[in-house]
């Protein structure tokens, strides 16, 4: 059994695939400071609730954006899965091309969500990733990952909001039910949530114009699901878009045996 783990800079989301099945899926908080053994215990407790345990699994890849934890997770594989984890990076094969001026600087979580639409769909298509920073990646018809945007992130503008002005306090996020606030709170989740939207909206409908027709928009992350529901430009909501990635890179970089007895 494969295990997939997606490090964010806020969440990390992890889980586990036997074959291209998905058994089980989690959230935990990503703490910079993690050793290698509590991140086991971690993700070892969450599987023990759900009949499994870290001891069950063969395999592991790995995308992060935090370098310290990276390491940890490297040293995770190698101690208790007793093998070395794919980290995604530069040498991996991902199966398309990266047609922009510097590869190596572009982030492993948005190299897998590329993967896992351009699989999915034939045709061009962008990746919505709404995470610490809300990023757009594009790819083409051809099959290369051409470019992106990134902007901040729904939580990341609301805690700059509350901590920049004096008499704004920080609010949970739900989309009011109109656009005009009556009250202070009901004019900031108007703000952040619809401004999130016609942000989303306005720069895939500029993307859309360079790629094509037929362009296929995928959202996801912690808080697509939030704008979602309001957007006029977004075709599908995938919160588990770069685990499957994730798998799907870790099948073209691990040769298996076949029934003969013959790799592939």
């Amino acid at each position: 059994m494969l295990l997939v783990i997606d490090v964010g800079n806020t969440q990390t989301l992890a889980g586990v695939y036997h074959g291209d099945e998905l058994l089980h899926e989690w959230r935990i908080s990503t703490e910079r400071a993690a050793t290698a053994d509590e991140l086991a215990a971690d993700h070892d407790q969450i599987l023990r609730l759900r009949g499994g345990s870290l001891a069950s699994l063969d395999e592991m890849v790995v995308a992060s954006v935090v370098p310290e934890l990276s390491a940890a997770y490297g040293s995770l594989a190698l101690k208790y899965l007793q093998r070395e984890a794919l980290m995604i990076g530069p040498g991996v094969r991902t199966g398309i091309s990266l047609a922009i001026d510097n590869p190596h600087e572009l982030g492993a979580d948005r190299i897998v969500n590329a993967v896992a639409a351009h699989q999915r769909h034939d045709g061009p298509c962008i990746v919505v990733d709404f995470g610490t920073a809300t990023t757009f990646d594009a790819v083409s018809e051809a099959g290369e990952y051409v470019g992106g945007v990134i902007a901040p992130g729904i939580e990341t503008s609301l805690d700059a909001l509350a901590s920049r002005a004096a008499r704004l306090v920080k609010i949970d996020l739900v989309a009011p039910s109109r656009v005009i606030g009556k009250s202070t709170v009901e004019s900031m989740r108007s703000g952040v949530v619809y401004g999130a939207v016609a942000m989303v909206d306005g720069i895939v409908a500029l993307m859309r114009e360079e790629l094509g027709p037929g362009t296929l928009v995928i959202a996801t992350g912690g808080l697509a699901t939030l704008v979602c529901r309001h957007s006029l430009q977004i075709d599908e909501n995938d919160p588990l878009l770069t685990l499957e990635g994730l798998r799907l890179v870790h099948e073209l970089n691990v040769r298996r045996p076949t029934a003969t007895g013959e790799a592939r």
